[in-house]
């Protein structure tokens, strides 16, 4: 039981140094891992080969991140073996913060190695801050001072910036907003070394990965392709083990029939034996067991009439802050499904805790109808748990009739919480554990419009959607702060977007939202922007010679980080050509002069085969070479064109 490769990892960056990889780059063979009596894993192999992006998708507790863990040698293997190359390098999302830089730019630059384009470097770490939505202000802050989620941003930005060879991410989604998330997921997808990423966001693995591995019954299955493709051969699978199993199962039962019939015969000895060690190899006959999934139902409280709420031109400040909703108008329908949207801080939570009346707004009106009766899911709510209750006595507190208390129990397992474990006192559950709480309490009550902020923040992919099936049935009206995109496309026909310092309503799918208005930050400005805050627009004097105008530093640092970072994309993969070619150049030249040797030694020996076999193989070796000096001058017309096209002042 051994990992080779660097050993344990102590921080989540280790300064990347030159390698040639082929092949598998990550061998996971045979690895087990057990907690006590607890299985995660039983002789599990996967691997990833060269520029492979791998979701990695399971139940919560199925050992995914324990996996990144052993993968880094922060966690002992219990069987197996990981292969890792000698000086590969990993970068690893970690939550825990240490911060030894004044600001956040100067701590995020801290990962750059010293260089000849150190310039340039660290406009591109400027370009990864702009995307993980870090403003000019916040960039000159003390990392102390930011928020818990913009904390974990900046660690994220560290390993973004730090060029490993492989990105380990867990949970990177869960701090980002969507605008956040939607920049995070195209430059994964530009990433040129491998990834592997555990997200609990369908939508978000299928748009970056290349592979998806499963943990399955302590068993790791990969396929390429997305999550459904998974799903769909998981599934051909369990059948056919099913039928297995079943046909086993007849044939041991007629097999012990035999041996019970001539146990007991002298003559039918021997071939009682061979029936007895033929039942032993067959399986025991057990069915597989059943993996369970979060069960959501939503009970509705009827309401009559259709208008269920009123948003009359409201304003919203916090005491000396920004107003946060300036003039909002809307009225909410029975039976609509609203998402509200934006990035972090603009306000999302906060029109929910108005629509609550958990706040007032600073001018105008929210009126409710008499009628209306309101579930909230959101971050105070599980706050406000009685932590001296038990699951189960938590879940019961929500049950307004006497008669229906037993209910909760039943509840209490549909949010696996089954047997011992709904006794437990709520002040010992996590986070996530609390929030299915929460989330019982809301199925244990009638209601007929559900307020739920970030309500997949703690579920897996199969509770997520067993979350978006319940909310299809249930014929109440929803309004959800989500970043989840797979639940937007599948939930919304109306939208309360915050974006560019305004809140609008946009009547529509959230897939109609991107196409006919789309998020500001995605937006290329109008050619004749003088700022230039756009690294795809040419100015006037370039836009003959096809060279894009390199914003002046002074005038826009964002547009001048985000120039320097599209300038590397388009110039480094060329370089990184030139190198290889370079490489095999060097080593065709030196094949050659070996060669060389080799026929001076045939030429001296006499020996008319040899001279033949290695003048053949000389000429397929400076055929090589005239190749690849073809191939050189040809990158280098390249690099030079696009040097031109990107010009550094």
């Amino acid at each position: 039981m051994s990992i080779n490769g660097n050993g344990p990892y102590q921080h989540f960056y280790t300064p990347r140094q030159p390698i040639t990889i082929f092949e598998p780059v990550i061998q996971v063979q045979n690895v087990s891992k057990f907690f006590g009596e607890q299985v995660l894993l039983e002789e599990a192999s996967f691997l990833v080969a060269e520029h492979e992006r791998v979701g990695l998708v399971g139940r919560n507790g199925c050992g995914k991140s324990t996996l990144f863990k052993m993968i880094l040698g922060m966690e002992p293997l219990d069987g197996g073996v990981i292969n890792i190359p000698k000086n590969y390098t990993m970068g690893y999302l970690t939550q825990h913060i240490h911060f030894t830089h004044a600001t956040v730019h100067e701590e995020a630059c801290s990962v750059l190695k010293p260089n000849e384009d150190g310039w340039l470097e660290e406009h591109k770490v400027e370009a990864i801050l702009f995307g993980l939505g870090f403003d000019e202000e916040s960039m000159q802050k003390s990392p102390d001072l930011l928020s818990g989620g913009f904390q974990i941003r900046l660690n994220l930005a560290k390993v973004l910036a730090s060029e490993p060879n492989m990105l380990l991410l867990d949970e990177p989604t869960n701090y980002l907003d969507i605008v956040s998330m939607r920049w995070l997921s195209r430059f994964l997808r530009n990433w040129k070394g491998e990834v592997l990423l555990i997200t609990h966001d369908h939508h978000f693995m299928d748009e970056v990965c290349t592979h998806t591995v499963g943990i399955h019954r302590h068993k790791m299955r990969k396929v390429k392709g997305t999550v459904q493709k998974l799903r769909e051969t998981v599934a051909e699978e369990e059948e056919v083990a099913m039928r297995t199993a079943e046909n086993e199962a007849r044939k041991k039962e007629q097999l012990e029939k035999v041996i019970e019939r001539f146990r007991y015969k002298a003559s039918k000895a021997a071939m009682v034996q061979s029936k007895i060690k033929a039942a032993e190899k067959l399986s025991s006959g057990l069915r597989l067991s059943h993996e369970r999934n979060l069960d959501f139902c939503f009970t509705e409280a009827t309401f009559p009439g259709k208008r269920m709420l009123q948003i009359k031109g409201i304003h919203f400040a916090y005491p000396s802050g920004p107003e946060l909703v300036t003039n909002l108008e809307f009225e909410v329908f029975k039976g609509d499904r609203i998402a509200i949207i934006g990035p972090n801080g603009r306000g999302k939570t906060t029109l929910l805790n108005l629509i609550a009346k958990e706040l007032e707004p600073t001018s105008g009106e929210i009126c409710h109808n008499p009628n209306l009766i309101i579930n909230y899911f959101g971050q105070t709510n599980i706050n406000r748990l009685n932590l001296d209750n038990t699951v189960e006595e938590e879940i019961a507190s929500a049950i307004a009739e006497v008669s229906q208390k037993s209910r909760a129990r039943s509840l209490a397992g549909l949010m696996m919480f089954s047997g011992d474990n709904a006794l437990k006192k709520v002040r010992v559950l996590s986070g996530g554990e609390r929030s299915r709480v929460l989330l019982g309490k809301i199925l244990a009550s009638q209601c007929n419009m559900l307020l739920l902020d970030e309500p997949t923040n703690h579920l897996d992919m199969e509770s997520i959607e067993s979350l978006i099936d319940a909310l299809e049935d249930y014929e109440g009206t929803a309004i959800v702060v989500t970043h989840d995109e797979e639940m937007l496309h599948a939930f919304a026909n109306r939208l309360v977007v915050f974006d560019g310092g305004k809140c609008r309503i946009f009547e529509g799918s959230y897939k109609d939202f991107l196409e006919k208005v789309g998020w500001q930050s995605e937006k290329k400005p109008d050619k004749t922007d003088k700022n230039l805050t756009n690294i795809n627009v040419a100015s006037d004097a370039g836009a003959t010679s096809g060279a894009i105008a390199a914003p002046k530093a002074k005038e826009d640092r964002k547009a001048r980080a985000d120039y320097i970072a599209e300038r590397s994309k388009a110039i480094k993969p060329v370089e990184k050509e030139i190198s290889r070619i370079e490489s095999e150049l060097a080593k065709a030249e030196e094949k050659n002069g070996l060669l060389e040797a080799k026929l001076v030694e045939a030429s001296e020996a006499g020996d008319g085969k040899a001279i033949t076999d290695i003048a053949k193989e000389m000429d397929e070796i400076k055929k090589t070479i005239d190749d690849l000096y073809g191939a050189w001058d040809t990158k280098n017309a390249e690099l030079e064109a696009l040097k031109d096209k990107y010009p550094l002042e």
